[in-house]
């Protein structure tokens, strides 16, 4: 499967009715197109940035909404208050324990490493970090999208709340400080955000 990610840099003040209107504009016009399969939205209500992906069947859906969808983002970046940018992405890999609920939170990670050895950073992270994140309270999910072509990659673990996402904060330094570059991984940028949407419809990948 593949996504579309559009990270908004918006207004702090206007993140609550930017968040009601993706739920209700955005979300059932892009999950009315051919090949959408859902939609998720995060949110930082402190800085105003925000992050709408939808998840497409396949990489030609994904071309062939481009002018299509066009309209309907810049309608959510406006509501948001900022600039957007779009980026798209393969999914790589899918963890979940349960669905997540009201209240859930995600911690997301940019990352980059040599595009032959996306691959390899892939299986990676669900031979050696997956098992541990299982055993993490409040666990949710962990997705994985790259972008081959540049090595580019994007790692997003969710948790039930804000509480056991600051207690998982030593296993996300050790990934950071120590799995990572030993795996020859460079992290280019972190983000704390609330879970405001979570309607991705993306399956387990094995």
């Amino acid at each position: 499967m593949h996504a579309r990610s559009t990270t908004i840099q918006g207004d702090p003040g206007a993140v609550p009715t930017g968040i009601a209107f993706v739920r209700d504009e955005t979300m059932p016009i892009l999950r009315q197109m051919d090949g959408c399969v859902g939609l998720s939205m995060l949110a930082d209500p402190e800085s105003g940035r925000c992050i709408v992906t939808t998840s497409w069947q396949d990489a030609d859906a994904v071309r062939s909404s481009r002018d299509v969808v066009r309209p309907t983002l810049e309608r959510t970046a406006e509501a948001l208050g900022g600039p957007a940018e779009v980026q798209e992405w393969a999914i790589a890999a899918m963890h979940r324990v349960h669905e997540a609920h009201h209240g859930a939170c995600a911690r997301v990670t940019w990352l980059r490493t040599a595009p032959d050895e996306v691959g390899k950073a892939v299986d990676a992270v669900r031979l050696s970090l997956m098992p541990k994140l299982d055993d993490l309270p409040g666990f949710c999910s962990l997705s994985v999208m790259v972008r081959p072509d540049d090595g580019t990659a994007v790692a997003a673990v969710a948790y039930d709340t804000w509480e056991d996402l600051r207690a998982a904060a030593e296993g996300a330094r050790e990934f950071r400080d120590e799995f990572a570059p030993a795996m020859g991984i460079e992290v280019l940028d972190t983000g704390d955000f609330d879970l405001a949407l979570a309607h991705l419809g993306v399956p387990e990948t094995n």
